[in-house]
């Protein structure tokens, strides 16, 4: 699995769990390890300093109230426990994640999920403009808002190369 080497804690048990979430949820299991390499560097105690996320895929306090938790009890948790959440907060969108930049779109702003790339990431509490200040690198053109097309461009310019090809021979077709 891509990026086995970055896990340094409960590294086999993580890697089975990530495998069996990632068949439940039917999706490429390299796909959810790139979605938590980008967000924490699959490190479930990282922290962002300005939203307070946390966890392997960044977690928003809100988020994990919604998921019967808190963001100081994901902190505490392995990383084989954490994955609990992740596969809690990704099942409802089970069926719709068809590409890694689906699972990363649900991961960031999960109501993009299907739009058209002119959809602009904005809520009736965040502006378009605070979502593209807190996240300038997604605001390409820097028109002071993100578009689900910029995010699509952005995530895929944080897939490694390598990845992009590792992913490419694994949804070949087995002769």
């Amino acid at each position: 699995m891509i990026y086995e080497s970055k896990v340094t804690e409960n590294k086999a048990a993580f890697l089975a769990k990530v495998s069996a979430i990632s068949i439940k949820l039917g999706i490429n299991p390299d796909w959810l390890m790139i979605v938590m390499s980008i967000e924490s560097g699959l490190n479930q105690r990282a922290i962002n300093r300005t939203s307070h996320a946390t966890g392997l895929i960044q977690f928003m306090p809100s988020t994990a109230r919604g998921l019967g938790t808190s963001t100081a009890a994901l902190f505490a948790m392995s990383n084989v426990q954490q994955l609990d959440y992740v596969y809690n907060y990704f099942k409802p969108y089970t069926g719709r994640l068809l590409s890694i930049v689906d699972l990363y779109t649900v991961t960031f702003f999960p109501r993009a999920l299907g739009k058209l790339d002119s959809y602009v990431l904005q809520t009736d509490t965040l502006s378009a403009g605070t979502i593209a200040a807190q996240n300038s690198p997604y605001d390409i053109n820097k028109d002071k808002q993100i578009t689900l097309g910029e995010l699509k461009a952005s995530i895929l310019k944080k897939v490694p190369s390598d990845a992009m090809i590792f992913l490419k021979k694994k949804s070949q077709p087995q002769t």
